[in-house]
């Protein structure tokens, strides 16, 4: 426990109906109890229930009406002492609540910080500590409800679970050790390589949902790419469902890089309409192709257009060899399907395999099929998004995949019948590395950066 009280305010600034003022430590209720006025003391008042009141200035005046609760340690959030004052809003109360805190002995919380009391003493793990940003930064439902489900402690459950499996084996492996006049070798190597091709398995199938998960709650940045005029922009307002581009029949209309967020299929899309490839004298329209490409270059997925009503053009096949050479997840729309088809579909796909979708952008018709074509592509064409909940961020897949990398070792080092000291040293490595994801053994440093991404409050 943390031998100093901290507070700020737990809402997010500016006017509102309300604004709360979160207050945590061992003089928590101390220090809003010298502020209140109730029908009884903040010491006597019952864990998890509200009190209305008034909360006085420094020289004894009213200075708002309020609503205080108190939630004693060790049920609480921080497994402190917790109080939580409800204020109207505004932010100069707001200022005033604190300042009068601060000036009885209580500390300005960081980032975090209140977070951060709950991880050190007990109350969550590091992920679900994770998870708390997660969901305050949820753009969409899927990501809500996958980061709720850490919260809950999904994902603690999972690696406590893997680990169980992997720690029975290392204890197997360090009986052979010790017990050599016992072992048959060529048994202990057959059986230790089967059930390290199994974790090996459950562990690819853990970092397959965990990338899933990342596309749900972070999104794809989709560039859709085409010639001049095929309709590009078209497409970016029927899947935006507004006027977002200028659609002219004017090549070149679309010198810049336009950028608009939609939810596709569940998934979380951010579109980037860009500038139509294509070699122009224009030197505006140069910097707009220019910043195209580097659109494309760091896009998770492209959008290939094509005017199906309309013979492939030299610029057309100078961006399918452009699109050959990029490893991106390709979709080809053929455009105007509402007219007579002209264009075929081997003809794309000489030049790279990849799904192809028809779609009408003026009619608005095709998005079902696009939907169709895209959960496929990600691999979920039998699988929904609402099944995809192991929740792994940046760090927790770094982790996982080293743990696999170490897995791995380890199955290679059983067929080479390697001594089983050297096995165990692979298994360790694998079995520290997932206990770091919930927070055990973890670098300061580590600790210091995640928390410093949190607000003020939480």
């Amino acid at each position: 426990m943390q031998d100093d009280t901290i507070a700020a305010i737990a809402t997010p600034l500016g006017e509102g109906g309300i604004a709360i003022i979160r207050v945590s430590g061992p003089t928590a209720i101390a220090s809003v109890d010298s502020l209140f006025r109730g029908r009884r003391s903040l010491f006597q008042q019952k864990s998890f229930t509200l009190q209305y009141g008034e909360l006085l200035d420094e020289e004894g005046r009213p200075l708002d009406e309020v609503l205080i609760s108190v939630m004693r340690a060790p049920k609480s959030f921080t497994r402190e002492d917790v109080v939580e004052i409800n204020i109207h809003g505004g932010i100069r109360l707001a200022e005033r609540v604190l300042k009068l805190l601060l000036q009885r002995g209580v500390r300005l919380a960081e980032p975090g910080e209140f977070t951060l009391r709950a991880f050190l003493n007990g109350r969550i793990d590091l992920s679900q500590a994770e998870a708390v940003i997660d969901l305050i930064r949820a753009e969409n439902d899927h990501a809500l409800r996958a980061s709720a489900e850490q919260l809950r402690g999904a994902l603690r459950e999972r690696i406590v679970a893997f680990r169980e499996k992997l720690l029975y084996l290392m204890a197997e492996m360090e009986v052979h050790l010790d017990y050599p006049e016992h072992d048959e070798p060529e048994a202990t190597y057959d059986k230790v390589g089967r059930s390290l091709r199994t974790l090996l398995g459950e562990l690819e199938a853990m970092i397959d949902e965990s990338r899933r998960t990342q596309v749900l709650r972070e999104g794809l940045k989709t560039a859709i790419v085409g010639r001049p005029n095929v309709g590009k922009s078209s497409l970016l307002n029927m899947l935006a469902r507004r006027e977002r581009a200028i659609v002219t029949d004017i090549p070149g209309t679309t010198r810049d890089v336009i950028e608009e967020i939609i939810v596709l299929a569940g998934i979380h899309l951010s579109l980037v309409d860009t500038a139509g490839l294509r070699e122009t004298e224009d030197v505006v329209e140069k910097i707009g192709i220019e910043r195209s490409r580097q659109a494309i270059r760091e896009a998770s997925l492209i959008l290939a257009v094509f005017d199906r009503s309309h013979p492939l053009t030299l610029e057309d096949e100078a961006l399918l060899r452009e699109l050959a050479e990029f490893s991106q997840p390709l979709i080809y729309v053929l455009n105007k399907s509402d007219l007579p088809p002209v264009l075929h579909e081997e003809e794309l796909l000489k030049y790279r395999q990849a799904p192809i979708v028809a779609v009408s952008a003026t009619a608005g018709t095709g998005e079902g099929d696009l939907e169709h074509v895209l959960l496929n592509l990600l691999g979920w064409g039998e699988i929904s998004p609402d099944e995809a909940r192991f929740v792994a961020n940046e760090r927790h897949l770094g982790l996982l995949q080293k743990s696999e990398r170490s897995l791995r070792d380890a199955v290679r080092a059983t067929l080479d019948r390697a001594p089983y000291d050297m096995i165990l040293i692979d298994l360790r490595h694998a079995y520290a590395a997932l206990g770091e994801m919930i927070g055990e053994a973890v670098d300061d440093d580590v600790i210091r950066a995640i928390f410093s991404n949190f607000c003020l409050g939480k």
